[in-house]
C-alpha cells in the first residue's frame, strides 16, 4: 500500500498543509486561518485535504507539525507554566542570581520563583560541598513549590553537563513526591556549559511544557477524529525532524521552525542548493540562506523573547511586513506595518468588507492579485488612491531588498526564492537579482516539514586517556546515529551531517567534549515504537 504524509505548519496568520505521496510529491495543498484554539485551524486543514483527495486514512502513516506558538508565547506572554527554577550550586554560586537579566513580564508571567540547592561540582568533578543531595533539604524545596502552585521545574546544576548526578538525583525525589508526569528540565540535557546561557535555556523550556502540550493534544485530537493512526513529528530550528514525545519534553528545540521549514521547502521545490529564500507571510516576512542545502546558521547565539541563550538558530531576517500589514499614510509619508490584522484579514480588510487598508488591499485594487473567495470583493476598493497604493507597494519593495543585500555575504548576487501566501507582493524582477516563483510556493513551509529528515544528536563528554581521536569520534557518531535510528530514520539514508570537537581547557583529566548529529530519511515502513531517549 502506497504510504502518504501530511505536513502541516501553523503560522501566526495561516495554516498550511500538504499531503505527501511516498515519492514526495505533492497531491493536495491548503491554506486555512490560523485559529484562537489551534486545533480548529488543524481540523479544517486536514478536513479540506482529505476532502479533496480520495486517500484513505489508513494510507496516511506521518504527519509532520511546524508551530510558531512556543516562540509567540513566549513574545506575547501568555499559556506559560508557572516555573520554579532550582539552581544546585551551594555554597557558590549565587552572585548571579537566575533570571538576573530577564524581562519583567516574562519573570512574573512563569512566576519568577528561584531556590538554591547545597551541591554541584567543580569542573573536574570535585563536590562544591557533597557527593550527594541532602535529601531533607531537597524535599523542603519540592514541598514549598508544591505549595506555591508551580506547575513545572528547571533544575540547573553547576557543571552539569560534565557530572549530571546532582540533577538526575533531584528529578528523581520530585518524581517520587509530585508524580511521575510532573514535568522536570534538566540543564545537563539541555547543553552548554555555560552556567547562566544554560539556566536560561532550561527555564525557558521549562516554561514552555504547557504550551508545547497543548499543540500537541489539539494534533492528537484532530488525527483521532479522523481515524489517522499516524506517527507524529515536530520540525525543529535546523529543518530536521524530532518525535512527539521528544517535542513535549524539549518544547524549545521547536522555536524557529518555521522560517527554517519555508527554507528547506524552497530547496525541495526548486532543487537549489544555494540561494536567498524570502517566505512572506501574513504579518512578517522572513529572509534566510540556503547554503549547500541546508539553512545557513546564526554565528552568535539567539535571543530568545529578550532571553540569552546558548542555542543556534538559523540566520534570519524578519521584518514586519506581510499580506495583513496595515497600510497609512501620515503627513504625506506612506508606512507598511509592522502590525498586522494577521488572521483576521478576512474580516478587517476593505476587500473583505472591514475597514482597515492592507497590503493586499493594495494588490488587489492594482489589480495584481485575484482572491478566489467569495468574500473578497475587489469593487470595494475603487474608491481607494491607487498613488497611495503603489507607494505602498514601493516601501515593501525597498524593505524588502535592504534585507537582501545586509543578509547575503558572497559578492556574486544568490537567486531570490519567493515563497509564502504573499509572496505575490513583489511584482516583476529585482535589479541584480534572479527571482525564482516556483509552483506551491505558498505551502512551501508545509512542505518543508513534511520532507524533513528525522535526526539524532550527541553532546557527549568522553575521558581521552588512552583513547585515539578517532576512537572518540566514533563513539560519538554512533551516539548520534542510534538516536536517529530510534527516532525512526531509514537506516541505508543515516549519515553524520554536523561533527564538532570542543576541548574542555584546564580539565585535569583530560576530557573533551563532542557534538555530532546524524540525519536520515524516514523509514518507509513505519514502526509505532521508537526508542525515545532524548537529545545528548
Amino acid at each position: 500500500m502506497p504510504l502518504y504524509r501530511i505536513g502541516i505548519d501553523v503560522g501566526g496568520t495561516n495554516t498550511d498543509a500538504v499531503l505527501l505521496d511516498q515519492t514526495n510529491r505533492v497531491i493536495h495543498s491548503v491554506k486555512v486561518p490560523t485559529t484562537e484554539n489551534i486545533e480548529t485551524g488543524i481540523f479544517e486543514s486536514i478536513d479540506q485535504l482529505l476532502a479533496k483527495s480520495s486517500v484513505a486514512q489508513s494510507a496516511i502513516k506521518y504527519v509532520m507539525l511546524g508551530t510558531t506558538h512556543a516562540t509567540n508565547a513566549l513574545v506575547q506572554r501568555k499559556d506559560l507554566s508557572r516555573t520554579a527554577a532550582v539552581r544546585i550550586c551551594l555554597p557558590a554560586g549565587r552572585a548571579i542570581e537566575p533570571m538576573f537579566t530577564w524581562n519583567e513580564a516574562l519573570k512574573e508571567a512563569i512566576g519568577g520563583s528561584v531556590y538554591y540547592l547545597h551541591g554541584g561540582a567543580e569542573f573536574d568533578g570535585r563536590p562544591l560541598y557533597s557527593a550527594e543531595l541532602d535529601e531533607e533539604e531537597c524535599f523542603r524545596v519540592i514541598s514549598r513549590i508544591q505549595r506555591t502552585g508551580m506547575t513545572s521545574i528547571a533544575v540547573t546544576s553547576i557543571f552539569s553537563p560534565i557530572f549530571n548526578s546532582y540533577e538526575k538525583a533531584f528529578e528523581r525525589m520530585v518524581k517520587d513526591f509530585l508524580g511521575e508526569d510532573f514535568p522536570v528540565t534538566l540543564s545537563s540535557e539541555i547543553g552548554g556549559l555555560g552556567l547562566l546561557e544554560r539556566e536560561n535555556a532550561t527555564i525557558l523550556n521549562a516554561a514552555l511544557v504547557k504550551v508545547i502540550g497543548k499543540v500537541a493534544a489539539g494534533l492528537e485530537k484532530a488525527l483521532k477524529r479522523y481515524g489517522i493512526a499516524a506517527k507524529i513529528y515536530f520540525s525543529q530550528n535546523d529543518g530536521t525532524l524530532i518525535s512527539l514525545q521528544t517535542a513535549k519534553r524539549y518544547p524549545i528545540l521547536t522555536i524557529g521552525s518555521g522560517p527554517t521549514n519555508s527554507i528547506r521547502g524552497a530547496a525541495y521545490l526548486t532543487g537549489l542548493s544555494d540561494c536567498i529564500v524570502c517566505d512572506i507571510g501574513g504579518t512578517t516576512t522572513d529572509i534566510g540562506i540556503l547554503a549547500k542545502g541546508f539553512p545557513r546558521e546564526s554565528s552568535i547565539a539567539v535571543s530568545i523573547g529578550g532571553v540569552e541563550t546558548h542555542f543556534h538558530m538559523p540566520d534570519i531576517i524578519s521584518i514586519g511586513i506581510g499580506g495583513g500589514s496595515i497600510v497609512r499614510q501620515e503627513n504625506g509619508k506612506v508606512t507598511v506595518g509592522p502590525d498586522s490584522v494577521g488572521f483576521n484579514i478576512t474580516t478587517e480588510s476593505i476587500a473583505f468588507g472591514g475597514t482597515t487598508l492592507t497590503a493586499t488591499d493594495c494588490l488587489l485594487a492594482l489589480g495584481y492579485a485575484h482572491i478566489d473567495s467569495p468574500a473578497c470583493d475587489p469593487s470595494r476598493l475603487h474608491s481607494i488612491n491607487k498613488d497611495l497604493c503603489r507607494q505602498a507597494l514601493y516601501v515593501i519593495r525597498s524593505e524588502l531588498v535592504k534585507a537582501f543585500n545586509k543578509i547575503q555575504t558572497n559578492q556574486a548576487p544568490l537567486p531570490i526564492v519567493l515563497v509564502g501566501g504573499g509572496a505575490m507582493l513583489i511584482q516583476g524582477e529585482l535589479d541584480g537579482h534572479a527571482i525564482i516563483r516556483p509552483h506551491n510556493a505558498g505551502c512551501a513551509n508545509a512542505i518543508g516539514a513534511a520532507i524533513a529528515s528525522v535526526s539524532g544528536e550527541a553532546d557527549l563528554m568522553l575521558p581521552s586517556a588512552g583513547k585515539s581521536r578517532e576512537e572518540l569520534l566514533e563513539v560519538a557518531t554512533q551516539h548520534a546515529i542510534q538516536k536517529a535510528l530510534a527516532a525512526g530514520a531509514e537506516p541505508s539514508t543515516v549519515t553524520i551531517v554536523e561533527i564538532e570537537e570542543l576541548p574542555i581547557p584546564y580539565m585535569t583529566s583530560n576530557i573533551i567534549r563532542i557534538k555530532a548529529k546524524a540525519a536520515g530519511d524516514l523509514c518507509r515502513t513505519p514502526v509505532h515504537q521508537f526508542l525515545d531517549i532524548g537529545p545528548a
